[in-house]
């Protein structure tokens, strides 16, 4: 998923991570709307977004041995009983976007019309949307006024195999 790196000013950053390319706020945002990692408040709002839907289960970042924390519960028994139908993921906007953009909460739907999840954030060409599962490998679209913006969505390749399906 990328290095973040602080170092004293003027060192030789190839020499610490060989390979390795210096980039600016942007692009660690774009790099992370590929590889569909949440950050924030954009990406995981309070009081709706779920740890498992938002992949933290993926990324190491809940624990099914250890005790206490909100929402563990039902974090928990969604784990064991192995039915997400929803998953944050990258999604791809082919055509120039609309000088307005994409809001955030957007409804994203199939193109037979079937809800199929909603946009959360991006930037350019790129951003990250909450997508029910079997939709994932259809043609996507999100209606914005008159305009039909259409989408497609993608597995990031970091996922466990057997997520992917």
């Amino acid at each position: 998923m990328g290095w973040r790196l602080i170092a004293k000013k003027g060192a030789n950053l190839s020499e610490i991570i060989p390979g390795s390319q210096v980039g600016d706020v942007q692009d660690y945002h774009r790099h992370r709307y590929k590889q569909g990692i949440p950050e924030g408040v954009k990406d995981l709002p309070p009081g709706v977004a779920l740890p498992l839907e938002s992949n933290l289960d993926f990324m190491n970042g809940i624990s099914f041995t250890k005790g206490c924390y909100i929402g563990q519960e039902l974090t928990a028994r969604t784990h064991h009983m192995g039915v997400i139908r929803k998953r944050l993921l990258p999604v791809t906007f082919p055509a120039p976007l609309p000088s307005t953009g994409i809001p955030e909460g957007a409804e994203i739907l199939t193109e037979s019309g079937k809800r199929a999840g909603k946009f959360r954030a991006g930037g350019g060409e790129l951003g990250i949307a909450l997508l029910r599962l079997a939709h994932v490998n259809e043609p996507l679209c999100i209606h914005l006024g008159g305009d039909r913006v259409k989408l497609s969505a993608s597995t990031p390749e970091w996922w466990p195999k057997a997520a992917a399906k």
